[in-house]
């Protein structure tokens, strides 16, 4: 296993443990053929790029209300289900009042969109996980439309387990086409998928593109959300079995996943190295974990502060302070996507049932996007009313500040209230 060891030293650079990424691919193709041939694009390119040839793209609403699956898993789903909605309700934010002066009230109220579309990613196994992330989220912010879509299995089916963990959250209208080509249908609409008001969900490279792509033609998304990434800072109270745990359960996500290692202690990092060459060896997903370690990386520092700061500094969708007294560096962090405090608490509590949401932003964009929450499925407007005795106290203001930026449309707008009055 590959492993670069850096050493941090005055001056040392954060960005240099980014793997430079290669441009996001084009999808402009793509969303053509969806906006110019709309369901049979999707037929098409579902068989080019997944190889299945659909019969059809919405499943029956029979389908997913039959949908079972074993009860051991029926009992982790819906526990993982209430932890998050237990955590999302404490989201919701409550009406804003305020008088800002005699007779004028401004008001900000939150409402939930209308429509929209849930993308969960197929790849190598089903994300149950990721349909309850996104599905408990929309529930709970009062979402009256959620469609949901995410690739077919070779027999062009979807796995139960997701239309189960759909139909938990109340979502029945799902689609078994994935890719760019599904966010192109969430955004542009076609005979079988109406469009939406808001794209959200995690994906790869393409997907990451597509849902730019979206954005670019007016449509709302979450955040740019494509490869995982984890970042761990630890001292020596942090067991090397456990890191190298967490260290590898990142790298299971893809080949192109950032997975990094932050301390102060040299012995540390071969330990956990050790470590995680041990567990490798009997991990059934051997050879697609190395892929995604070549580029893994440790970085030596001086002490735990400024390993907190270099990790602040990298942005990451996953920060793990596996420390003594992880709490008193969180008023410290401004840039990381989701954070992880002390030995006992792994990505995996996060990733599946804690109650946090694990849709995240990834290559640093943490930076200026935050967690995928309740109001990530909500939009806010104001509004205000003036009395009469609002208008004598306002109409001064706006006038001088009309006169001064020189709109008298404005100016005469407010005057004819004031004289009236």
């Amino acid at each position: 296993m590959k492993w670069c060891v850096y050493r941090w030293e005055p001056g040392f650079s954060p960005q240099v443990l980014r793997a430079a990424q290669p441009p996001l691919p084009s999808v402009e193709a793509i969303f053509e053929a969806v906006e110019k041939r709309g369901d049979a694009a999707l037929f098409e390119l579902t068989q080019q790029y997944d190889g299945v040839a659909l019969e059809r793209l919405r499943i029956p609403t029979s389908e997913i209300e039959r949908a079972e699956v074993p009860a051991p898993l029926v009992e982790a789903i819906h526990t993982a289900y209430q932890n998050l909605r237990t955590f999302h309700l404490r989201q919701l934010p409550e009406e804003v009042v305020v008088e800002t002066q005699p007779g004028v009230l401004c008001g900000l109220r939150y409402v939930p969109l209308r429509r929209v579309g849930l993308y969960v990613p197929g790849g190598t196994a089903p994300l149950v996980s990721t349909v309850l992330m996104l599905g408990v989220a929309a529930q709970v912010a009062g979402v009256p439309e959620i469609a949901l879509a995410t690739p077919p299995a070779q027999d062009g089916r979807v796995p139960e387990a997701i239309l189960y963990a759909a139909r938990l959250c109340g979502i029945y209208e799902i689609y078994s086409v994935g890719g760019a080509q599904a966010i192109a249908a969430f955004a542009l609409g076609t005979e079988s998928i109406p469009a939406v008001d808001k794209i959200a969900g995690p994906g790869n490279r393409f997907v990451q593109a597509a849902k730019l792509e979206a954005a670019r033609r007016g449509v709302g998304i979450d955040m740019p959300a494509g490869p995982s990434e984890v970042v761990v800072v630890c001292d020596e109270t942090a067991p090397p079995a456990w890191m190298a745990a967490d260290l590898l359960a990142q790298a299971e996500h893809g080949p192109d996943s950032l997975v990094g290692l932050i301390t102060p202690i040299e012995d540390l990092i071969y330990a956990i190295q050790t470590e995680m060459e041990k567990q490798l060896s009997s991990n059934p997903r051997r050879s697609f974990i190395e892929e995604s370690l070549e580029h893994s990386w440790a970085l030596l520092v001086p002490d735990v502060e400024t390993g907190v700061k270099v990790a602040d500094a990298i942005a990451p969708e996953h920060l793990i302070l596996a420390c003594g007294q992880p709490e008193r560096f969180l008023s410290q962090l401004y840039r990381a996507g989701s954070v992880f405090l002390g030995p006992l608490t792994p990505e995996s509590a996060g990733d599946y049932a804690s109650g946090t949401n694990h849709v995240l932003p990834t290559g640093g964009m943490a930076r200026s996007y935050g967690s995928l929450t309740a109001l990530s499925f909500m939009r806010s407007f104001t509004y205000q009313r003036l009395t009469p005795e609002g208008v004598r106290h306002l109409t001064p203001t706006v006038l001088e500040l009309a006169k001064f930026e020189g709109l008298p449309a404005h100016a005469e707008a407010m005057r004819f209230r004031y004289e009236a009055l």
